[in-house]
């Protein structure tokens, strides 16, 4: 059985910061890069960051230097520390394989910035 499930999301003003966790079951997670990926209304869903099993990690540009994905000991888990957040951050985040084929996306979770 394959799950991902995301949560730590919430509503943050400009400038806040939020961390968002992943549970993601399933052995193939564990030896492959994962990835936080994000839906703002009305667009495509794009990756974010991402991060190896030898815990090298990318980022978009956009939030490059103010978001840090890491992985958990175990690297079943993920985790996306959001700083210096803006309102065009908002969006629903997900997590899933961050290369090769994904599998079934989760529920999300809603993170939203606003004053």
């Amino acid at each position: 059985q394959v799950q991902l499930v995301e949560s730590g999301g919430g509503l943050v003003q400009p400038g806040g910061s939020l961390r968002l966790s992943c549970k993601a079951s399933g052995s193939i997670f564990s030896i492959s890069t994962m990835g936080w990926y994000r839906q703002a209304p009305g667009k495509q869903r794009e990756l974010v960051a991402s991060i190896t099993t030898a815990l090298s990690t990318n980022y978009q540009d956009s939030v490059k230097g103010r978001f840090t994905i890491s992985r958990g000991n175990g690297m079943n888990t993920v985790y996306l520390q959001m700083n210096s957040l803006k309102s065009e951050d908002t969006a629903v985040y997900y997590c899933n394989r961050g290369t090769g084929v994904l599998r079934p996306w989760g529920q999300g979770t809603q993170v939203t910035v606003s004053s």
